[in-house]
């Protein structure tokens, strides 16, 4: 039986465009689906949180002269275009995959609401979550934060590039010191970055853990959600 029965993870958008400077890499997609294919024949109900950096990333578009507003919201389409692209090759490995968003767009996706997601993951399906929060000054860290309180998530898992929390950026700085397990009150006193402040919140005020690892290195989300090793870093309440 699987450590985890119900997860979400949040994968940024960066993530998916591979060693491009932006767009999708198919590679990236397949390789991401093999992994995830794991958790569902294993029976893991599992929620998606993706990012749109690879796309378009509102408060970039900020700083280059769009509306503030206006860009988190093409930042938010953003996120429905990955989503849709993994919806494509996950479906293409047999899993079958249903997106949510925080914008309604007919025909391509439903409105998220707590009710839907829940009942799609009691069906066998896997949940792809875009759009946000449907709100612009909102990261998607924050709607996946959101999402796992809403769908009751044993976890947010989040994929990133490091293999964990590091006392300092360990691409940066070689003497960095990687956290196996720190608390979220540690998180707060070290100024370490893990999520941003609205989304670590919410996850510290509901109890709700969070693991960072390496979504890179084949089988680590395996090791994590159905054997239960300790993979990254888990950050959790004392």
């Amino acid at each position: 039986m699987a450590k985890y029965k119900r997860i979400l993870l949040k994968l940024s958008g960066e993530s998916l465009r591979g060693d491009s400077l932006n767009g999708l890499d198919p590679q990236v997609l397949n390789s991401f689906s093999k992994e995830i294919l794991s958790l569902y024949r294993a029976g893991v109900e599992i929620a998606i949180v993706i990012g749109g950096g690879n796309i378009f990333r509102g408060i970039e578009g900020h700083s280059k002269g769009f509306d503030r507003v206006q860009g988190d919201y093409m930042g938010m389409l953003a996120t429905v275009i990955n989503g849709m692209a993994m919806q494509y090759t996950f479906e293409q490995h047999d899993m079958p995959t249903r997106i949510l968003s925080g914008m309604e767009i007919d025909p391509v996706c439903e409105k998220m609401s707590r009710r839907r997601a829940i009942e799609y993951l009691e069906q066998g399906k896997v949940i792809i979550v875009t759009g946000g929060t449907g709100n612009p000054y909102f990261t998607t860290d924050t709607a996946a934060a959101l999402r796992a309180v809403e769908i009751k998530s044993q976890v947010i898992i989040k994929g990133t590039r490091v293999d964990g929390v590091y006392s300092d950026d360990p691409e940066k700085n070689p003497d960095a010191l990687k956290f196996d397990t720190i608390s979220f009150d540690d998180v707060y006193k070290k100024k370490l970055k893990v999520m941003d402040m609205t989304a670590f919140t919410i996850c510290h005020e509901n109890n709700l853990p969070i693991i960072v690892f390496n979504m890179n290195k084949e089988n680590n989300l395996s090791k994590i959600v159905i054997e239960g090793k300790n993979v990254g870093t888990i950050v959790k309440n004392d």
